[in-house]
């Protein structure tokens, strides 16, 4: 008589939802409700931002050199200060990692991965620091990742700087380090779009979730 075996466990794709420009502090708070409920599924968010600075639980304010009339938010993210504004593609996943089988490394591993394919497709090298996580072309940071655990659920995420004012990043130490550069695709694509990136970045969300 043949032994019963469970069906194995189906996890959902993800569903991609395009918010358009958000204020940091309404997605943040809609972010750590929807964690927190019992309604939960699998979302990843692609949105940008109006003008922020934002402090991870690592961060130092004093790398906070002068940010103007841009406004400073604590957050509970991992990571150090970092700023966001539009033109820099964030996406936010809220995931169920335990009911996914994976960790925090390997989730970081595999955004560094998508950050890095993406960046494939405008013929841009880049390249990952150990300790520091993120993605660098040569030894200017391009992306940022910060994620949060609640419970085995994931949230906050990564933002990838495509065409944008970067001056604000001289009002900090990106990232907690004093004299960082950061670039974007459009100093290498001068004909990229923020449209064009964000459906790169669809299809291969897609292939990483499928």
């Amino acid at each position: 008589m043949p032994l019963w075996k469970p069906e194995p466990t189906v996890t959902a794709t993800p569903e991609l939802i395009h918010l358009g420009i958000k204020a940091y502090t309404e997605t943040y708070e809609q972010m750590r409700s929807l964690v927190k409920a019992d309604t939960f599924k699998d979302q990843i968010w692609l949105l940008e931002h109006d003008p922020v600075f934002t402090l991870g639980t690592a961060a130092d304010p004093l790398h906070v050199l002068n940010p103007g009339e841009i406004p400073v938010i604590q957050t509970d993210r991992g990571g150090e200060v970092t700023f966001h504004g539009p033109g820099q593609l964030v996406i936010y996943f809220l995931l169920d990692i335990k009911s996914r089988k994976t960790g925090p490394k390997s989730l970081v591993a595999d955004l560094q991965t998508l950050i890095q394919t993406i960046l494939s497709h405008f013929a841009i090298q880049s390249n990952c620091v150990e300790g520091a996580p993120g993605v660098y072309v040569k030894e200017k940071k391009i992306a940022s990742i910060g994620l949060r655990i609640s419970k085995g659920r994931t949230y906050h995420g990564i933002s990838l700087n495509v065409d944008m004012d970067l001056e604000p990043f001289s009002r900090i130490n990106p990232c907690g380090y004093e004299g960082l550069e950061v670039t974007q695709i459009s100093d290498f694509d001068s004909n990229v779009t923020m449209e064009g990136v964000e459906s790169i970045a669809r299809e291969e969300l897609q292939k990483l979730f499928k």
